[in-house]
């Protein structure tokens, strides 16, 4: 029987994946299984996939923007010390989203009007927003600005910005129904990137640069505005990640995310986009993020402790890397050998005519 083709996709493995994963943790631990668990599992791992869907879209350009974990705490402090300023927390959001947005363009702009590898860039911007997030509420202390809670200073140094209003750490810890609310906003953003990617010229154009930007260039691609555009969309998608992790803490923090770089990146790599540009999709991001968070949180229900957790998150993104190489390399062969039988049967053709 043959199989249909949307079953031999990369995402169908996925899926596949993470069905035989919850089936065995659920063997083994038989309270993994309850749904309303797995739902509100989801919250631990939410920001990740929301970060690892906007880098989904760089990555698919041939570009790679490790600073979006700095950029999750200046998203968080920035929104606390508006709060703290006293300004309403509907637009301390929006000055912190805008500070991502800002944030990603910088990183675009230079990525695009240099020839710099963009991993050297990011990573300059990796340390120069978390330093810009650390030093900001020491400065404004200094300066005589109130730049902590009612705890004062030093509690902030150990707490962060606390007494944040219920209306917006509902963002983190609310629920509609089984449903927590984290879950409602990634998949909200992943629906918009995949909108953005399948329905838009923007998304073909960045399959176009992904694949060479050059000709993209000389086809009427504008790479420099879809390069900008495309980092400050990854900004966004950061500063997201830093405000659900901000409600879910219920503190706003300068270091929120800044351990998530690698399950960002294995998320990005494991769902099948090319490191190399040019294929990728948010679906196949959205499940290798569950896959992962399952996991993680699946070990340590185990009991194996968290310094051994990145060993083998690390082991999958070089497993998943190597399987997606073997992948290309058998595909390459059978199109070889496709195109050399039809060359034989073109010459047999040719040489024995009917």
């Amino acid at each position: 029987m043959t199989l249909p083709g949307w079953s031999k996709s990369w995402e169908a493995m996925l899926a596949a994946a993470l069905v035989a994963e919850l089936a065995i943790l659920g063997m083994i631990s038989p309270a993994f299984l309850n749904v309303e668990n797995l739902l509100f599992s989801t919250s631990d791992f939410a920001h990740v996939i929301i970060a690892a869907v906007g880098l989904t879209l760089v990555i698919i350009t041939a570009g790679i923007d490790i600073s979006g974990v700095s950029v999750m705490g200046l998203a968080s402090i920035v929104m606390g010390l508006a709060f703290v300023a006293g300004a309403p927390i509907g637009l301390a959001v929006v000055v912190a989203l805008a500070t991502g947005v800002a944030a990603g363009a910088f990183n675009g702009v230079v990525v695009s009007r240099t020839d710099v590898n963009p991993l050297v860039i990011t990573l300059a911007t990796l340390f120069l927003f978390s330093g810009i997030a650390t030093g900001l509420p020491t400065l404004l202390d200094l300066l005589g600005f109130k730049a902590y809670g009612a705890g004062g200073f030093e509690a902030y140094q150990y707490e962060g910005i606390t007494g944040l209003p219920k209306s917006f750490t509902w963002l983190g810890t609310g629920s509609l129904g089984w449903v927590p609310v984290p879950l409602i906003v990634t998949i909200a953003v992943a629906l918009v990137a995949g909108l953005l990617l399948a329905r838009t010229r923007f998304g073909r154009f960045l399959y176009f640069i992904g694949v060479s930007a050059e000709v993209a260039r000389f086809s009427g691609v504008p790479v420099r505005r879809t390069l900008i555009g495309v980092y400050a969309f990854n900004g966004l998608c950061a500063a997201i990640a830093g405000l659900v992790l901000t409600a879910y803490f219920t503190s706003a923090r300068s270091d929120l995310g800044s351990e998530a770089l690698l399950n960002i990146i294995t998320a990005v790599v494991l769902g099948g986009t090319s490191i190399q540009g040019g294929s990728g999709s948010v679906l196949g991001t959205f499940l290798a993020g569950l896959v992962l968070g399952y996991l993680r949180q699946g070990l340590l229900a185990l009991g194996i402790t968290s310094d051994v957790v990145p060993v083998i998150v690390g082991a999958l993104l070089m497993g998943s890397v190597a399987l997606k190489i073997g992948s290309a390399a058998l595909a390459r062969n059978r199109a070889n050998r496709a195109a050399t039988e039809s060359g034989r049967r073109a010459v047999a053709a040719t040489a024995h005519p009917d």
